[in-house]
């Protein structure tokens, strides 16, 4: 089968507003008349459900949480990029496409990345309109700050809580169209199966998580916008309840799952503690402007900090390795986060990690010179030429509490340490996925009916996104493209008439599920669901992590295979199905988490290059750097499911055209 990404003709800069004026459209009376599901209430499917159910479309709107305030964007800190250029620091939108397709290490799709920095400005309007609390400058201005990757300063923020603020905004929309009537809104449900009829996305079959009751939803169109797949790994930055189940589960019903292998790992989290820990803490990328990461360059050093008898602050300066610094001269601590993530990983690897853990994985995020630097700056302003050193260290430290309050807090909180008079100490984990479900221009799958939108879908960031840009193309996926995109696949359905939930699929689809339910409770294992989760995840952070080969990820294949043999075989589920049962909702996405799994390391496997978040140690060059092979592997890896042995699926190749862009190597140096 041939993939079709649809990309419009014409110049890039033209493809998308010459794109829309041709795009069919509903009229404003029909638009009641047409059903809309929307699976997933953060960013992505808040503001596109919020955005249809305004444009008059019938919309249901589904989030596993209580209340759509939860979704997991909530928990995004630093910032969402626009091409403003109101720092007047050279910024365009060509700038933001050119810094998203090099960070994505040229395995993005230049249509959407382009379109994704047109729309970019849009959205901070929009959120400004929604009254989001963006930081603003002295003279009431918004500001902005640097992420990275980019040289630029693009990155509009709300404090270090951007995503909550977000959610929020976009929560008002939908809330607004909730109390219309427009939206009706499924808090505690979740998506256990796709219903497709001729073909065509028709709906969905979801569970009450509170009472246990399987019910049908029918559908025009299906937007999927679920998030991403990092809890994989068990350990990772994302929210406890993330998962992959709506998106594989319309996966398992034809739609092509594109680029699994293309994790991201987040350089600044709070490194592991301990083996019973089930979640990470993520530090904002936003750090990364103030602070300056370093590791003893002795090894005694070291070793002496992590068995307790040093202090960092007690490491003079010229013994500490400021490794990005010295190996990036050009970015320095503001490289991409795949570069920051490998860099940390090679000095812990080599002894000079400084944490006191089983990996001894560790490094340090200093905020030292910022302090004496802010600190300068604000006594020169309030009219002390000639501070004292006390004086400095109070004005940078009252600074960097203005900029990161919350974050030195929550760090303190957790670790017992304080921030602004010891380095924070962060190691790289498992944080954003750049692969997901396959779409074309128009963010819909090749079923029929059925698109994806945000982290779900693989479109626009390749093998790594730049910091800051999942707010972004959440947001624009929601509210300025699928509102086109789906409008003008509605344009056939005008006449279709309301979907019956008593057709044959709808039947056959809701079997499917209670099948897979009641074979989980009457399985009579000895085995927790959490046992297997922390299996997967240890094989997948060990042989699918930051560094992977050939004999790694055979063995993860073959290891996978026999966990999953296992996991049917002895997991074990207490309650029943008609209640509150959160290890029923459990098992049935680390199902989905084994077959993915497998997925990923077959990706990585046949992706003989070195790419972005995929980093395969036969391919570096002399210095450590990820070498591509653009003759052969300059393409979207897009896979279809061929029944429950996931050896056999099958790979489709979407080729990568560049025209407006010049391939080259990633140089951050």
């Amino acid at each position: 089968m041939k993939l079709d990404s649809k990309i419009p003709e014409g110049s890039i800069s033209e493809k998308w507003t010459n794109h829309k004026n041709h795009l069919k459209l509903v009229a404003p009376n029909n638009r009641p008349k047409i059903d809309v599901i929307v699976v997933g209430t953060g960013l992505a499917g808040a503001s596109a459900a919020a955005s249809l159910g305004e444009m008059g479309y019938n919309v249901k709107a589904f989030c596993f949480q209580d209340s759509p305030r939860r979704a997991h964007s909530i928990a995004a800190q630093g910032g969402i990029n626009a091409a403003k250029n109101y720092q007047n620091d050279g910024d365009s939108t060509y700038r933001l496409f050119y810094d998203t397709i090099k960070g994505g290490d040229y395995r993005a799709r230049e249509a959407n990345v382009h379109r994704l920095a047109e729309v970019s400005a849009n959205i901070i309007d929009q959120c400004v309109a929604q009254g989001v609390p963006f930081a603003r400058d002295y003279g009431g201005l918004l500001d902005n700050r640097s992420f990275g990757g980019t040289q630029v300063q693009r990155t509009f923020y709300a404090a270090g809580q951007t995503g909550q603020q977000l959610l929020l905004g976009a929560y008002s929309a939908l809330s607004r169209q909730i109390g219309l009537g427009r939206v009706q809104m499924f808090n505690r449900h979740e998506m256990l199966d796709l219903v497709k009829v001729d073909g065509k996305a028709r709906g969905i079959i979801a569970r009450n998580l509170i009472t246990g009751d399987i019910e049908r939803h029918s559908a025009h169109a299906v937007i999927i916008a679920s998030g991403g797949y990092g809890n994989v790994y068990f350990l990772s930055t994302n929210a406890m309840g993330s998962n992959v189940t709506a998106a594989w589960k319309i996966h398992k019903q034809g739609a092509f799952f594109a680029n699994p292998c293309y994790v991201q790992i987040h350089p600044t989290c709070i490194p592991v503690h301990g083996t019973n820990q089930s979640k990470l803490t993520l530090m904002s990328e936003s750090l990364r402007n103030s602070g300056r990461i370093w590791v003893p360059k002795k090894k005694e050093d070291a070793e002496a900090i992590r068995a307790g008898k040093l202090k960092p602050t007690q490491i003079a300066e010229e013994d500490r390795d400021y490794y990005l610094e010295r190996r990036y001269p050009a970015f320095g601590n503001l490289v991409p986060r795949d570069v920051a993530s490998r860099a940390a990983k090679e000095r812990c690897d080599a002894g000079f990690g400084i944490e006191a853990n089983d990996t001894n994985e560790g490094v340090y995020l200093d905020f030292s010179s910022e302090i004496i630097s802010k600190g300068k700056q604000a006594a020169y302003a309030k009219g002390n030429h000639h501070p004292t050193d006390a004086e400095v260290t109070a004005l940078g430290k009252q600074w960097l509490e203005e900029k990161y309050g919350n974050l030195f807090t929550m760090y303190q909180k957790i670790t017992n340490e304080n921030p602004y008079e010891t380095p924070m100490k962060i190691y790289p984990a498992v944080h954003y996925t750049m692969g997901g479900v396959w779409v074309d221009y128009n963010l819909q799958t090749n079923i029929p009916g059925c698109f994806v939108a945000g982290e779900a879908n693989f479109s626009d960031h390749g093998a790594n996104r730049l910091g800051a840009s999942a707010l972004m193309q959440g947001l624009a996926d929601g509210y300025f493209v699928l509102p086109y995109t789906v409008s003008n696949y509605l344009a056939d359905e005008i006449r279709t008439g309301t979907i019956s939930t008593d057709l044959p699929e709808f039947v056959e689809a809701e079997n499917r599920v209670n099948e897979q339910i009641n074979m989980f409770l009457n399985n009579n294992g000895t085995k927790s669901v959490d046992y297997f989760h922390k299996a997967l995840g240890n094989i997948m952070w060990n042989k699918v992590g930051m560094g992977r080969n050939e004999q790694g990820l055979k063995e993860a294949v073959a290891e996978i295979d026999a966990l999953r043999a296992e996991f049917y075989k002895d997991v074990y589920v207490p309650g029943s199905a008609d209640e509150l049962n959160p290890e029923l909702e459990k098992v049935i996405r680390v199902a989905d988490f084994m077959e993915l799994g497998q997925l990923m390391a077959m990706d990585a496997l046949q992706r003989k290059e070195s790419c972005g978040g995929h980093f395969r140690e036969e391919y570096q060059d002399a210095e450590g750097e990820t070498l591509r092979d653009d003759e052969n592997f300059k393409f979207v890896g897009a896979w279809e499911y061929q029944g429950s042995d996931i050896n056999k699926e099958v790979l489709h190749k979407e080729e990568l055209v560049y025209e407006y862009i010049k391939i080259a190597a990633r140089n951050y140096k």
